[in-house]
């Protein structure tokens, strides 16, 4: 008897075995613990950025720079031995300004590089004025000055190719987020969430009345 047990055991395996996918991802989670089959996705994360944000375990004004970097390009070129703004970098320094407009809490620097031709002391001179150049071109746009930190050179110590020629990747500004505004009053509350959700209702926009009905006649006769 105890045979005839032991063998229909083992045919009830075999036949679980040949019934289980190549995948067994399924059949585990039937026995998985409720809920952890979404732990691996971007389920929450956004009440988790919220909470390291407001528990000082994660920097803001990391985060934006981030986002900063992401939404709009933050360097612009020069030509050689140039701190002149060409049409192209003054697009750049426009579509900035439009990012920096929406968060008159935050703060700005103005990074400014060269390439390896040159001495030392004339680059970082230079590194300076080109950073000077953006910051003044964004004031034009708007911004307040007491919004953009001082601009700073690194010269041609911060090469992104490393070539002794003329180089135009390295003749460059670039902008950051620095920091906050300490003078406003929503940053010195610490309200960092109703920056966010400020931002948020503002992207809402009504939809028009007459979308949807392009193909409507709305002409009337005199």
């Amino acid at each position: 008897m105890n045979l005839r047990l032991a063998t229909t055991s083992a045919a009830a395996l075999l036949a679980l075995a040949a019934c289980q996918p190549a995948s067994n991802h399924a059949f585990k989670s039937v026995f998985m613990e409720a809920g952890s089959a979404v732990t691996s996705s971007d389920f929450g994360n956004a009440t988790m950025n919220n909470t390291l944000i407001q528990t000082g375990q994660r920097d803001y004004a990391i985060g934006l720079n981030r986002r900063f970097s992401a939404e709009v390009p933050t360097t612009i070129n020069f030509e050689f031995n140039s701190a002149l703004l060409d049409e192209e970098a003054r697009n750049v320094l426009r579509a900035q300004a439009d990012f920096i407009r929406q968060f008159p809490e935050v703060s700005f620097k103005v990074y400014g590089h060269t390439d390896l031709v040159g001495s030392t002391a004339y680059n970082m001179s230079l590194g300076k004025r080109r950073a000077d150049a953006a910051v003044d071109y964004l004031i034009s746009q708007g911004i307040d000055r007491s919004r953009l930190a001082a601009a700073v050179s690194y010269g041609e110590t911060q090469p992104l190719i490393v070539s002794e020629g003329r180089e135009r990747a390295n003749r460059r500004t670039v902008t950051e987020v620095s920091g906050f505004v300490e003078t406003n009053a929503l940053v010195m509350n610490g309200k960092y969430a109703e920056i966010v959700f400020r931002e948020y209702v503002a992207s809402a926009a009504p939809r028009s009345t007459l979308e949807g009905n392009s193909g409507a006649d709305f002409s009337t006769e005199n």
